[in-house]
């Protein structure tokens, strides 16, 4: 009696090991082509935007909401300082988020935008945001954050709402790079 051969078996099992390794790595690049395709998920930009360069289109009125989480175990207090604004497409403003941290350590975050509809995003530009660098606050302190934009006039006339999401992190003890 012969036993049989599991060397091809074994092979093609290491390479489909090794193919589904290599494509977990690709996802995320993946994912990143398909949002920027689409304009899904909301990202907006890491770095801030220039002035706005076209004239404020005053035939036009934008309400831009504003949301704050906290990602567990991200223990601060995070809120925005008002809820929701009105601008024209073109126009500066400035709005603050507060940020309060009740543990007596203390504590680095990291805020991470996210814009819906995502669609928006593209026309949703942030001149000065405390996004753009990490926030640490001592234990007990309070900090008002802030959040500079305007909304590019080309956003398509079909949105007339904006909501700007925040998520918080807690990265204190993550060793992160400033860029």
């Amino acid at each position: 009696m012969t036993t049989p051969d599991h060397a091809p078996l074994i092979k093609r099992l290491l390479l489909l090991i090794v193919l589904m390794f290599g494509f977990s790595f690709s996802l995320v690049p993946l994912y990143d082509l398909f949002c920027q395709a689409t304009g899904l998920n909301g990202k907006t930009a890491s770095r801030p935007a220039s002035q706005p360069t076209r004239q404020v289109d005053n035939r036009r009125e934008i309400r831009v909401e504003f949301l704050a989480h906290t990602a567990p175990p991200m223990a601060w207090q995070f809120e925005p300082g008002v809820t929701r604004v009105s601008v024209h497409p073109g126009e500066t403003r400035l709005i603050h988020y507060l940020a309060y941290n009740p543990t007596p350590d203390a504590m680095t975050g990291q805020a991470v935008p996210s814009v819906s509809p995502g669609p928006a995003a593209a026309y949703f530009k942030k001149m000065a945001c405390f996004c753009f660098e990490q926030q640490t606050l001592k234990g007990g302190e309070r900090k008002e954050m802030a959040l500079q934009f305007y909304v590019d006039p080309a956003l398509p006339p079909e949105i007339n709402t904006i909501t700007l999401s925040y998520t918080l992190y807690d990265i204190s003890t993550a060793q992160v790079k400033k860029p």
